[in-house]
């Protein structure tokens, strides 16, 4: 499993007033602010830009989490920098590697991420990245190496949060749906003025597919404000009488059960592959188009303003 993420004195100046000294050898001496000094020091720009592409140097790659998933951690290049996006939102690469142009030249294929390392992390960003053979961009991922470079823009703001905006909000992820799930998450635990409640339901094919697990927990044990409920598919051979989570895909009770009420005081977030989204809560029409609510939410009484599909 990955490592766990979690990572003036006021200037003065002297004025000599009258310009030379008096026949009785007598200076006026002033200490006076420096107004420029006593400003804090401004941080440096964000590192994205929403209208250019701007190339990040892979800094290193960690394989030690799930089967085909690794952490890519990308330099900045400014140590002291942020990667400077808001929650909740995602930034967006891109690489030449689709199908040919007329010219030769390959089309680009672009795929966005959320950064999964803290939002005040400074001088790196990472991304959790699932390897999928049938996946353009992700197997281009699986190919990198130390020192290659990626083309990223962003942020691209997907969901504005807002401390206390909702006291309970249920979140249900599936695979690779955890990372926007994660960030909204770490911005509440993080604050000590949110008193947002926060429950996930996560759900993976096997035990060993769950991404950030170590972390989830870990934001879990430290955190009563924060609980986390998995269910998998494929309990295993040898693992049935240890597994304490749910079996199978997200149902209507695992929801009753985990989700916070319908309620406009609530909010229940959703993020995964196409197949959950179709049970739970219907597909998005499009990113700026959420479609209409349907599925296990709606069953629930659940209206369009209480669920948000990322």
């Amino acid at each position: 499993m990955f490592s766990s993420i979690r990572a003036g004195f006021t200037h003065q100046r002297t004025i000599a007033l009258g310009g030379a000294l008096s026949a009785a050898g007598l200076a006026s001496i002033w200490l006076v602010p420096n107004a420029a000094a006593d400003k804090a020091p401004e941080a440096p720009p964000s590192a994205l830009n929403p209208n250019d592409w701007k190339a990040f140097k892979l800094q290193s790659i960690d394989t030690g989490g799930p089967p085909n998933t690794n952490r890519y951690r990308f330099a900045l290049e400014n140590p002291k920098q942020e990667v400077g996006l808001p929650v909740a939102s995602c930034l967006v690469t891109r690489a030449a590697i689709g199908s040919e142009n007329d010219d030769g030249s390959k089309k680009f294929v672009i795929r966005p991420y959320t950064p999964t390392s803290p939002k005040d992390a400074k001088g790196y960003f990472d991304l959790v990245v699932k390897v999928y053979e049938q996946g353009k961009m992700s197997k281009h991922f699986g190919e990198l190496k130390e020192g290659d470079e990626v083309e990223m823009k962003g942020p691209l703001v997907k969901f504005q949060y807002k401390a206390n905006m909702k006291k309970k909000i249920g979140m249900i992820a599936g695979g690779s749906g955890i990372t926007p799930m994660l960030q909204v998450a770490s911005e509440i635990v993080s604050n000590p003025d949110d008193k947002t409640q926060v429950s996930l339901v996560f759900a993976n094919q096997t035990e060993k597919d769950i991404i950030l697990k170590k972390e989830l927990d870990e934001m879990a044990a430290k955190h009563n404000n924060f609980q986390v409920y998995y269910t998998i598919d494929d309990i295993g051979e040898g693992v049935g009488k240890e597994w304490k989570g749910g079996v199978g895909y997200v149902t209507r009770e695992m929801a009753t059960d985990h989700m916070p009420p319908p309620s406009d005081d609530n909010l229940v977030l959703i993020c995964g592959p196409p197949p959950m989204y179709k049970a739970l809560s219907g597909e998005k029409k499009s990113p700026k188009d959420q479609g209409e609510l349907s599925g296990i939410l709606k069953a629930m009484g659940y209206t369009e303003q209480q669920v948000f599909k990322f």
